[in-house]
């Protein structure tokens, strides 16, 4: 500041000085008295043109601020209210003026980026903002929840490894239109995702920015409905063919050669009422396979006591334990609260602990045990990565050998199928669990050991009310009924 002060003081006082000093050398006046006039007006000028800049820094400085977007300087209008000569009141009053509008404007701007930013976290759908780097800018709660969270300034490659989205994410920025874009995410649950692509254009103060948001469509409902139609189609009518041939080899020999014979009517009727109950029995436990299946992803979000459900079950299973000489024992925690939905969960102990009844041999015990699994201590409990409630239905039966245990959960897989039919099996129990399981997010471990028997074990998250009231392992109370 000090040279623009010198060089407007130079200017202001030449001509001045340039007539003093031609009085002086005409001998008008004398040489005193004009350096006694040049430093009067220098002091005079000085203070003034020292204010004068002082409030044009101040100036620059706030229209530097409206330039950059920022906001005006509060002390900047105390600094106005000392006056100079050369800010005049209109001028001043005009800049306090537009400091309030941007203020305004400033307030307005932000109110909106708010209200988008509200918008964007509630919409249903997952999406990501991208800088022209691939990195996120901004990412939602559903994006959070599918992808994982803290995803803001990773970049896309490291959370979406498909070459595809990346390509068409590539060819987006380059002013290329591509198409939707359908991939796979790997995890406990496979999802399948369809990815569209649009690029936008942000003005700024600079020029403007390029940014692409990738909005996330999860397909894996209608997929697995589609998977779900072809596969009822191929197992209903591969399993519902031998029944649906009896019956009908049965209903053409009754109306015919045997259409007056009592004794063969007397003898295929039982027959057939078999077949027709076998055939219902599929076509049940496909639509309820066919109902978990198209839940899978959704994570229930009910409190289940395990141990009330099991015992339930236990009592309701009584008589048919005493007709075969076998008696059910129930060992669990005193709380057993999960994370589930009821009707499922009770599916799941209903159908081991049927298995249990039908292939454990007459006059043994089925032993239904519980206990509380901890991530440090148990590996199926890292795996899933919280506390876990493992209940285990062990039964003494032939047991299964090892090469049959990683088909057990297929459908219709059964290790001796006739021995299963007989016992009115479908070949979908253990499926139906696996997948009632998985939706629980939880994991299903199969031991057996020939001729000494088979365990069943079910890992399920415990809810956080029943970690807060007891962390540890509870007492167990034991149930058994009579023989």
């Amino acid at each position: 500041m000090a040279r623009r002060v010198a060089f407007a003081l130079i200017a202001l006082t030449a001509p001045m000085m340039l007539v003093l000093a031609g009085l002086a050398l005409a001998g008008l006046l004398a040489w005193i008295w004009a350096v006694v006039a040049v430093l009067a007006v220098l002091a005079m000028l000085l203070p003034m043109l020292i204010n004068h800049f002082q409030h044009l820094d101040w100036i620059l400085l706030y229209l530097g601020k409206l330039r950059r977007g920022g906001r005006a300087s509060i002390g900047m209008e105390q600094h106005w209210q000392v006056g100079s000569p050369f800010l005049t009141p209109q001028l001043a009053e005009a800049l306090r003026e537009t400091a309030r509008q941007q203020e305004q404007q400033q307030q307005r701007v932000e109110s909106a980026m708010a209200a988008g930013s509200v918008i964007l976290s509630n919409l249903p759908d997952p999406l990501l903002v991208l800088d022209n780097t691939g990195h996120v800018l901004r990412a939602n709660e559903a994006a959070e929840e599918l992808l994982g969270g803290d995803l803001a300034g990773r970049e896309l490659v490291e959370i979406i490894r498909h070459p595809d989205l990346l390509t068409a994410v590539e060819a987006a920025f380059r002013g290329e239109k591509p198409d939707a874009v359908e991939f796979d995410l790997p995890g406990n649950i496979t999802r399948h995702l369809s990815a569209h692509i649009v690029v936008l254009t942000i003005p700024t103060v600079e020029g403007s920015d390029t940014t692409a948001v990738v909005a996330l469509h999860d397909l894996t409902a209608i997929r697995r409905t589609e998977e779900l139609r072809a596969d009822f189609v191929a197992n209903a009518s591969h399993e519902l063919r031998t029944p649906l041939s009896s019956l009908l080899g049965f209903i053409e020999t009754l109306q015919g050669p045997a259409k007056e014979d009592r004794q063969a009517l007397a003898s295929f009727l039982p027959i057939m009422h078999d077949q027709a109950w076998r055939m219902a029995r599929l076509v049940e436990d496909l639509l309820s396979l066919s109902r978990i299946e198209l839940r899978e992803h959704s994570l229930p979000d009910g409190r289940v006591d395990v141990a009330a459900t099991v015992r339930t079950l236990a009592k309701g299973m009584t008589l048919r334990a005493q007709e075969r000489e076998m008696e059910i024992e129930v060992d669990l925690p005193s709380s057993t609260l999960v994370v589930g939905d009821p009707d499922e969960l009770a599916q799941v102990f209903q159908n081991l602990m049927d298995n249990a009844l039908k292939y454990g041999r007459e006059g043994t015990a089925i032993r239904i045990e519980g206990r509380v699994a901890e991530p440090a201590d148990d590996l199926r409990a890292r795996r899933i990565g919280t506390t876990c409630l493992a209940v285990s239905v062990v039964d003494q039966g032939e047991g299964i050998e090892r090469e049959h245990l990683v088909r057990l959960t297929e459908r219709f897989y059964q290790v001796d199928t006739a021995r299963s039919r007989q016992q009115g099996g479908t070949g979908l129990g253990l499926a139906i669990v696996k997948h009632i399981v998985n939706r629980h997010r939880g994991l299903l471990q199969i031991d057996s050991t020939p001729g000494e028997g088979s365990c069943f074990s079910v890992y399920l998250p415990l809810a956080a009310e029943a970690l807060e009231a007891n962390p540890a392992a509870l007492p167990g109370t034991k149930m058994a009924t009579a023989r």
